[in-house]
């Protein structure tokens, strides 16, 4: 069965970007993410054999979190230096290595990939979600999984896959309670905050006690550690918006038209600007 691989663009750029540093081109120009990224897909391409890539990006972060939430990814701050410059030429490559490139203003790369996973799902072909980011679990079922890449901290642990039973193992909860396990311990990647002192096993053991996140609101009282009875219900209103803040959109209209194929022409534009002559080699063997 064909695999069509929906990759979360800026989550593999970060990756790239820490992955491999000090590459410069002779006039100083940082070049090391772009590195990292070719080397990132072209494992990709060997490993898996795709039918198709499509990447998707950021752009202008999400309206409808921010007017949920007001802080929502106030931490983050402005992407390292070197970052925003390298990205256009990441998106460039994109395109040039016969991928599809896919951004909308006001939406996060999260919320397309949770539309065109709606799309893929009508048919045959498996998906993998490329991706670290543990908002995307919410859309593991059969016929699709994620695809984590190695850690930057222990990049030997090498590529992993996860399915429904891997998000038991790795969260204590299935795929459709993921939505309710992050709005119990929040996220701080993105600055939602869950419920102060409780972690991931006591949000797990609630959510196979009580089933849902509503659930356990309602049966406030009951739950132990008693501490938090009154913690839960307090936050009720808080614990419900974080549900709404890690949702993701699946409804976005997506143009699927046709993939792109690889065009050795741009390629050579892209590499021979870069001063990346041995990527240039390669693509050529690769591609010709």
């Amino acid at each position: 069965m064909s695999k069509i691989l929906l990759c979360d663009g800026h989550n593999l750029a970060f990756r790239s970007f820490y992955g491999i540093r000090e590459l410069n081109r002779s006039d100083g120009f940082p070049t090391n993410m772009i590195h990292g990224w070719l080397r990132s897909f072209w494992k990709l391409e060997d490993d898996l054999s795709p039918a198709g890539i499509r990447v998707f990006f950021d752009k202008g972060g999400s309206a409808r979190r921010e007017a949920l939430l007001p802080s929502y990814k106030d931490n983050r701050g402005a992407p390292p230096e070197g970052f925003s410059e390298q990205l256009e030429w990441v998106k460039k490559l994109t395109i040039a290595l016969g991928y599809s490139a896919h951004e909308k203003s006001g939406l996060e790369a999260d919320d397309l990939i949770a539309s065109a996973v709606e799309i893929y799902k009508k048919s045959k072909q498996t998906v993998l979600i490329v991706s670290a980011d543990k908002d995307l679990a919410q859309l593991i079922c059969p016929g699709v999984e994620q695809l984590l890449p190695p850690p930057t901290a222990n990049p030997r642990l090498g590529w992993r896959l996860l399915d429904e039973e891997g998000v038991v193992e790795k969260f204590g909860v299935p795929p459709n309670a993921i939505l309710d396990y992050l709005a119990i311990i929040g996220d701080q990647a993105d600055n939602i905050p869950g419920l102060t002192g409780v972690g991931p096993k006591t949000a797990s053991k609630w959510l196979k006690e009580y089933q849902s996140l509503e659930n356990l609101i309602q049966n406030a009282g009951r739950i132990t550690p008693k501490r938090f009875c009154s913690l839960v219900y307090e936050k009720r209103e808080d614990l419900r918006r974080n549900i709404e803040l890690v949702r993701l959109e699946s409804d976005i209209e997506l143009d699927f038209s046709d993939l792109n194929q690889p065009n050795l022409e741009e390629m050579e534009e892209i590499f021979t600007a870069l001063e990346m002559k041995k990527s240039w080699e390669e693509a050529q063997k690769r591609y010709a």
